[in-house]
């Protein structure tokens, strides 16, 4: 079904069966697959291929060359009906590839609201992506990465499969990340370490001087004391019981699997 505020240029293939929705614009050369949704108002610049059970939410921006929904680069998938789905407001920007997810996970690639996606960046199967993140040029994903709302990672940067990057983390252009990055945290390297909370980042959203005090505390217990991550964990947790920032950095423990970087 397409609405009829829906512009398509002639050269573009739009399957039958895809779901176009009010002043969708898909300019010259691009390709909906017959599973396809877009929402209303989203621009397809052009060159732009969608394929697959892919959902993209409303006024997002795609821009040439972005390669959405396609078969991952998992050997064990075998063509099962895995999703992508994408949210609103979004900023797809050149060569960006994002795979649909496997069966062995949840079946979703999923990415949030109000995110920019930059030239280059790679996307695996079964990664989740929260809102307001940026995945600088080059930056790649493997499978099955979480990355938390307002997280940063910069050009050149590769994550290992099924680390988590916490939120409002920062990590530094042509970093390699093996391990999974607490919240707030500033990373940088090849194997990242941590590198101090990311100040500038934190106030630019808001957080009052008095929970950037209590953030730097329970950073300086964990990584500073000499102490063990168990050890810590109650001093945290009293700290974060006066202080619901921080209370995010005590949880993210539980969801690590990979072990936080030191």
């Amino acid at each position: 079904m397409i609405d009829t505020t829906a512009v398509i240029h002639p050269t573009s293939i739009v399957e039958e069966g895809a779901v176009i929705g009010a002043g969708v614009q898909i300019n010259p050369f691009c390709v909906v697959g017959s599973n396809v949704r877009i929402g209303a108002g989203t621009v397809l610049k052009s060159h732009v291929v969608v394929h697959g059970h892919t959902s993209i939410g409303k006024n997002n921006t795609l821009w040439p060359f972005a390669s959405v929904g396609d078969v991952n680069q998992d050997r064990k998938y075998s063509g099962e009906p895995t999703r992508v789905e994408i949210g609103d407001r979004n900023h797809i920007r050149e060569s960006v590839t994002i795979h649909r997810g496997t069966v062995q996970a949840e079946g979703i690639t999923r990415i949030g609201d109000d995110n920019l996606l930059m030239v280059n960046a790679h996307i695996a199967h079964d990664c989740i992506i929260g809102s307001n993140c940026i995945l600088s040029n080059n930056a790649t994903l493997a499978g099955h990465v979480n990355v938390d709302d307002f997280a940063i990672i910069g050009g050149m940067t590769a994550i290992h499969q099924f680390c988590i990057i916490g939120s409002y983390v920062m990590v530094g252009g042509c970093s390699g990340v093996t391990q999974d990055v607490p919240p707030y945290i500033i990373a940088q390297g090849n194997h990242a370490r941590p590198f101090g909370i990311n100040v500038v980042g934190l106030q630019r959203h808001g957080f009052s001087k008095e929970a950037l005090t209590a953030i730097r505390a329970a950073y300086k217990m964990l990584y500073r004391s000499g102490k063990t991550l168990d050890k810590v964990k109650p001093e945290i947790a009293s700290i974060a019981h006066s202080h619901p920032e921080v209370q995010l950095f005590y949880d993210f423990f539980a969801r690590s699997t990979r072990g936080i970087i030191r």
